[in-house]
């Protein structure tokens, strides 16, 4: 998967609800249920394995125990574009988990650079020693 590519979400993996919401709306957020509540079943996406632990890590508190992931919308006034928000968040986030991260290549100092920072060490510390008390022989 390429990181434009946006990730389809499986309708059969989807539970929507819609909720009142506070927020913009004004007297039309009391009468219609606007914000949606968006869940998806994990399991039923079929992730690999370092996919899933990484969806885990990026989901956090809106995953639950039972493998379910919970979106709340409730930016927009009307349904449809709630719905399409808590659609278009939860695309990203499954996205974002497929992307595996770059492995750190380790690196050595060369035998220069750490003569060089021993050198400045030392040099360093002779300043320091120099502001000592004064002794007067």
């Amino acid at each position: 998967m390429s990181q434009s590519e946006p990730y389809l979400l499986p309708e059969a993996a989807l539970e929507e609800k819609f909720l009142a919401a506070s927020g913009p709306g004004g007297q039309n957020v009391n009468k219609v249920a606007t914000a949606c509540q968006l869940r998806c079943d994990v399991f039923k996406l079929g992730l690999a394995p370092p996919v899933y632990e990484r969806l885990k890590a990026l989901a956090g508190s809106r995953m639950t125990s039972a493998g379910e992931i919970i979106i709340t919308a409730r930016s927009f006034r009307t349904q449809e574009s709630n719905r399409e928000d808590a659609r278009a968040r939860l695309a990203d986030l499954i996205a974002r988990a497929h992307i595996r991260p770059v492995k750190r290549i380790k690196t050595k100092a060369s035998r220069s650079a750490k003569a060089k920072r021993v050198d400045s060490k030392v040099q360093r510390g002779a300043i320091k020693q120099g502001r000592g008390k004064v002794r007067i022989d």
